[in-house]
């Protein structure tokens, strides 16, 4: 029942992939394999945009709607979470690092977006909302200068000076 998952997952069926594994995990729930059915949730998100489509296709991954993405780092936390100690923790901890840079990616790619538009309201929300909820992202730099360049053209010099001071405090050769 647990590998029928895996099946579906190798056939390009996720929702049926999904499915098998809630099923297992609802059924079982203290069965010894349960953390494998959440690991294979997760796997399942992880890569539903990596098929073929998205081999021919030249779009940024970050570029992408987040829902597969952030339900995958959900079910990743609830694996590291219940099975600290699972053969599978490892890799969902990295996985779930590179989940977290990508929405990062995603906030800050949808701010500039906004910055180039002239939303510059929508600009810094974006960026403000990647710095509060992914602070150590290697985007924070970029979301920083979008902050900065939005408060500048909104003509908010106070909230721009103390920016661009948090900026050069923790980006010195930006």
């Amino acid at each position: 029942q647990l590998e029928m998952g895996y099946v579906y997952w190798k056939n390009n069926e996720p929702g049926s992939a999904l499915a098998a594994c809630d099923r297992f995990i609802k059924l079982h729930p203290s069965h010894p394999a349960v953390d494998y059915a959440y690991y294979l949730k997760g796997l399942v998100n992880f890569n539903e945009d990596l098929g073929l489509t998205a081999y021919l296709s030249t779009q940024d991954p970050t570029e992408r709607d987040p829902k597969a993405a952030r339900e995958a780092f959900d079910t990743f936390r609830e694996l590291v979470t219940r099975f600290p100690n699972s053969k599978y923790t490892p890799d969902a901890r990295q996985r779930m690092t590179y989940l977290v840079h990508a929405l990062a990616s995603l906030e800050v790619h949808v701010a500039r977006y906004y910055l180039k538009r002239g939303a510059y309201v929508a600009a810094a929300n974006r960026a403000q909302f990647a710095i509060k909820t992914y602070p150590n992202a290697p985007v924070i730099e970029d979301a920083l200068y979008i902050l900065i360049t939005a408060y500048d053209k909104l003509g908010m010099t106070d909230l721009r000076d103390d920016t661009e001071r948090v900026m050069k405090k923790n980006y010195p050769e930006s």
